[in-house]
């Protein structure tokens, strides 16, 4: 996206064929993309949001009085193209993501402190584990992952399943888990070993995904990636509708009626940017051939928790506020303190089936679980001056984070339809994105091939 893409002006000029009017719902980044890309192709826009602000899974926790953290989708990496020209064309820069100093781990009796992100396990056993993961995520067809060679029978295997097949290593076993919370939010007893080697060569392959300096967790948005979406709505204005769930959306032969709380909406066509389980949830008439998720497809198990102090006093000791935990809630952590902030702030990831557990406690037993654990793991931390939890497992408007996550059986029931138009309506998202799924930068790409598609129709 240019400069010149992401500048909606109000006085475009109309269509003289093709499609007139759209309505998108969703007003994350793949709905504000599609919007914006539509609206300066000459499409008269009306986008639809059901919450109270616009952003879907990114959002903005102010800290203090100028540091702002992510709540939700956070980094990104330089092979994000789209992404940064989307920064760029909205003037906003990036910060690197801090990891200077020593990492924390408890994954046994004990909490160690050394140097680097390896955990002290078994090397053989761990390096058998990544040259497993490798040579899955080698063979994936990214374009098509069902057609992958095996791909049926991957597709039936969960990742648990398929670690107590692969994994002997007591330390391989243990690590897995923790390694698929970190990478994509995942509980390995619900997501398909083939939806993790699809995520994994998707977003660049292992080291990649892994990797702060050099790799997709580089760099976060300064004062929170939330403000990309508030800035492309801005330029939208009142093209974008707060407050509004889509319930319904009814086809003809001469146009869509999206149906929301505020009313009926009526253009030449839709854009669905909403995760599959919402969906679907979404009454549509004529039903598409296929459903976007099935009893399968689970949330992706998300929650993230911000602890923030006075400053980052665990720089003064040599660490780098990354920590990798066999135990909950806090699965790992890392220094998310605002560049030239007065505070410090260590955000706690709350992954995997420790992210639903977590969820179900009351806030005081939160905080108490969340401070605990990080006082056991960094014992110079003072009392915090803020704590903030968001809870993605339970958002009614997200249903789960960083993305769904694909079961037994989804991708060879539903790949092959994920991304197809159902007449009328277009479908964006992450999830339908086979470049960098369940990142930021898919989110705009499919935000993109969603307004190309429509901008092409006769």
């Amino acid at each position: 996206m240019t400069a010149r893409d992401a500048s909606p002006a109000t006085g475009a000029s109309p269509r003289t064929g093709g499609v007139r009017s759209a309505v998108v719902v969703g007003a994350g980044f793949a709905g504000l993309t599609a919007a914006t890309e539509l609206a300066v192709g000459g499409v008269d826009v009306t986008v639809l949001e059901a919450r109270d602000q616009v952003g879907g899974r990114a959002r903005g926790i102010q800290v203090c009085a100028d540091g702002w953290v992510d709540a939700g989708a956070a980094y990104l990496g330089d092979r994000h193209t789209e992404l940064h020209a989307l920064l760029a064309a909205l003037d906003l820069k990036t910060t690197p993501t801090t990891m200077r100093g020593a990492s924390r781990f408890a994954l046994g009796a004990e909490e160690t402190t050394r140097d680097g992100r390896f955990p002290p396990l078994n090397a053989v056993a761990l390096g058998d584990l990544f040259e497993r993961l490798d040579e899955l995520t080698a063979a994936v067809r990214p374009d098509a992952p069902w057609l992958t060679p095996g791909a049926e029978e991957l597709d039936a295997l969960t990742a648990g399943a398929w670690a107590e097949r692969h994994l002997a290593h007591p330390d391989a076993r243990l690590f897995f888990p923790l390694f698929l919370g970190e990478m994509m939010a995942a509980d390995p007893a619900r997501v398909s070993m083939l939806h993790v080697a699809f995520y994994l060569r998707s977003g660049g392959g292992l080291r990649y995904l892994n990797a702060f300096e050099g790799g997709a967790q580089q760099d976060r948005v300064d004062r929170g990636a939330h403000q990309v979406c508030e800035r492309l709505a801005a330029r939208l204005g009142p093209r974008v509708r707060l407050r509004e769930p889509v319930h319904a959306v009814h086809q003809d032969d001469d146009g869509v009626t999206v149906h929301s709380t505020g009313g009926a909406h009526r253009a030449d066509v839709a854009v669905m940017a909403l995760p599959p389980l919402l969906a679907d949830a979404v009454d549509h008439r004529p039903e598409p051939p296929a459903r976007r998720a099935s009893d399968r497809t689970a949330r992706g198990c998300a929650v993230k928790v911000h602890l923030v102090y006075p400053a980052p006093v665990w720089r003064e000791h040599g660490l780098s506020g990354w920590s990798v935990n066999a135990e909950g809630p806090l699965l790992s952590t890392v220094d998310d303190s605002p560049a030239g902030a007065d505070v410090g702030v260590l955000t706690g990831f709350v992954t995997g089936a420790e992210a639903h557990r977590f969820a179900e406690l009351d806030p005081r037993a939160q905080r108490s679980a969340a401070l605990r654990q990080a006082a056991r793991l960094f014992p110079m931390l003072p009392e915090p001056v803020g704590f903030h939890v968001t809870d993605w497992v339970n958002e009614p408007y997200s249903k789960g984070c960083y993305a769904s996550l694909f079961g037994p059986g989804d991708w060879m029931r539903h790949g092959p339809t994920l991304t197809a138009p159902h007449g009328r309506v277009h479908w964006a998202g992450t999830e339908t994105s086979t470049e960098f799924f369940g990142l930021l930068e898919g989110a705009v790409r499919s935000g993109r091939r969603a307004a190309a598609e429509i901008l092409a129709r006769p």
